[in-house]
This record gives structure tokens, sequence and C-alpha cells, in this order.
């Protein structure tokens, strides 16, 4: 929770929109998606893998539809996983048509690059038929050819130019259940985009540094530039891009929403580089401890420091702290209060131990 003041993040009002049952800008939390990367025409796969990305904590889940064949899967996926999926639509007008036929939430498409009137207008009415949502998804990597002629390049103004081409054309339909992304991989342009963007519209902003790169690297990035806009208050639902498993994005997201205090999820560990101070293997316990507090979902902070020079302050601001006190024994804190002493030998069990008990005293 934010109990500090400087730790408050002012977050702009947006519109809500729908997607299926999950409500996106206004107050609502940010949301978190990714996006499958097995072939939507294998079923089972892909059902699986949204599964897993779901138990990560996804509230969203975004499904590539680039022939009919996915269209077609997409309806006996829809119908197998617990969570709205976005079916990814880029040029063809009858595949957008399909997937909202076929049950999808929301549809990620450009408008722009759909065809003509006629083809933007059936691909509109099919969303409201089958109470739909859309996603324009404006790309640094994908402009109309118009607009890179005007703009010579990639710009901010290229980027938001684009994105109000597409909200009228949708507004002109009379469509206003939509959300905007004007993503780059250069965190600089993505940035500045959407600083821009969210100045002159009061649509909700699905924001992300596309093709951000590799687990690390793609994950800084997207900390960076991602975590600007979010301490800005700009953003309603996020992603962050890795060449990676899905699940990974997901798990890099909340982490990012965690840092500003936005969402808190799991287990907050709190704990030292380790120094020649260190009373015990700091890097090797806290490796253990986080993955053996995967599993839990309550919020609860957990500091672990290697000496006693920063560990007794770390503790009394987390709910359960430890700190190096000697060779042979640490301290235990539980609530920013001292609670006992425990020896060397398998502390890390009873640490474990004492989180899950407290996760179980916060479910009651």
């Amino acid at each position: 929770m934010n109990t500090r003041p400087y730790r408050i993040i002012k977050r702009k009002k947006t519109k809500t929109i729908m997607v299926g049952d999950v409500a996106i800008g206004g107050s609502n939390p940010i949301s978190v998606q990714s996006m499958t990367n097995t072939l939507t025409t294998d079923i089972k796969k892909t059902i699986n893998q949204i599964n897993e990305i779901t138990e990560a904590g996804a509230d969203l889940v975004r499904v590539s539809c680039p022939d009919q064949e996915s269209t077609s899967a997409l309806q006996e996926i829809v119908k197998n996983v617990n969570v709205p999926i976005i079916a990814d639509i880029h040029f063809h007008y009858k595949r957008a048509i399909e997937a909202a036929e076929a049950g999808a939430a929301c549809l990620r498409i450009n408008p722009g690059n759909i065809g003509s009137g006629e083809r933007i207008k059936s691909v509109i009415q099919a969303a409201k038929d089958h109470n739909c949502s859309i996603r324009i998804g404006v790309n640094a990597g994908s402009l109309e050819k118009n607009i890179l002629e005007k703009y010579k390049s990639p710009c901010p103004e290229a980027l938001v130019e684009s994105a109000l081409t597409n909200i009228k054309i949708l507004e002109d339909g009379n469509f206003t259940n939509f959300k905007i992304s004007v993503k780059a991989s250069d965190i600089f342009l993505a940035v500045r985009a959407y600083e821009k963007l969210s100045e002159i519209t009061n649509y909700p902003l699905h924001i992300g540094i596309t093709e951000a790169g590799s687990l690390r690297y793609g994950t800084i990035q997207s900390a960076i530039g991602l975590g600007r806009l979010l301490w800005s208050g700009i953003g309603d639902t996020i992603r962050v891009s890795l060449s990676a498993d899905p699940v990974e994005e997901v798990k890099a997201a909340f982490q990012i929403l965690k840092s500003l205090g936005i969402r808190n999820k799991g287990v907050t560990i709190i704990s030292c580089p380790s120094c020649a101070r260190q009373n015990f293997d700091v890097i090797e316990t806290v490796k253990i401890i986080e993955e053996k507090l995967s599993h839990i979902k309550e919020t609860i902070s957990l500091s672990i420091i290697g000496c006693v020079v920063n560990g007794p302050g770390e503790a009394k601001e987390t709910n359960i702290g430890v700190t190096g006190g000697g060779k042979k024994f640490h301290q235990i804190y539980v609530d920013g209060n001292s609670s006992h002493r425990m020896e060397q030998k398998d502390f890390i069990n009873h640490v474990i131990n004492l989180v899950e008990e407290y996760a179980e005293g916060l479910k009651k």
C-alpha cells in the first residue's frame, strides 16, 4: 500500500472500456497482458500456454490470427480458457470479423490498414454485434505509407497522427469501445509519443516498448520506458515485450508495477548486494527463497540483509525481516518487531515457513 505521500502516483483518469469482463481505464487497476507464441492452429499448445500466462497473473492474453485456420481455432480456444482473448489482426478485415464471431474480447487492428470504408464498417459492426472491443495498435515499424512519406521516418508526431487518424475512423463509425497504443522499440520515441497522445485524448492507453529485446536487456528497456510513463500517471494496460517465455513478460510487468507501488502481488524481497560483512550467503539465500515463495499470491514484504548495519532498519519496514547477527545465528523480525533468533542451520526453510504462515494469516 502507498502509506507515504511521496510514493503516491496521480494517474490520469481515462475513459473506461470493457475487454471481456476486464474493465480498462478510469480508476480500474492497470491490467497486465502477454501474447502467445505458439501456432494458434495448435489448439492444445495454445490453450496450455494461455493457462500458464494466466497462472502467472495476466489479466488479458493476445493470440495471433494471421489466417482463417487460426480464427477457426480461436473459437475452441476461447471456450477453454478463463481470460479475455485479444485477437491480433493485420490487414485482412475478414480475419477481424471471424475473430469477433469466434468470441474474441478485443481486436488488435489498425483500422487504416484494413482497407476500404465498407470493410472498416463491417469490422466495426462485427465488434458491435459481438460486444468486442478494439485496440488501435500503432507501431513505429509499420506506419502508414503516407505518414512515413510526410515525416520521412518514425517520430512522435508520426505515431500520434496515425493514432488520431485511426481514432477518427472508429468515431465516425460510432464506435468508442477502444484503447490505443503507440509503440516503438526506441524508448525515447515511445515515451514522447505516449506523452503527446495522453495530452490530447481521453481514451485508455495500452503501453509497451515493442520488440524490447532479450529477457535481461528487454526488461531493463521496458522498466525505463514504462516506468517513466507510469510514474507520470500514463497507462491503463501494460505489456512487456520480450524475446523470452511469455510468462517472463508477466513477471516483469508485475515487478515494474510493484516497484512503483501500483499493483502489489506476491512476495517482495528487499535484499542487500552482499559484501565482506555478510554473515551468510545472501545471494544464494535470496535465490532459493524467491523460488520457493513464487506461489504466494498475498502481498508480503520480506527483507534479507546479511549484517546488522542496515538489517534492523530494513526489517522495521517489512512484514518479515532477516538480519545476519553472527556466524551461528540470525535475528528474525515480524511486522517490524524483533521476534526471535534463528540458528544458521536450516534457517532458509524457517523463513519460508514464516512467510507461508503469514500469508495464511492474511487470508483469514
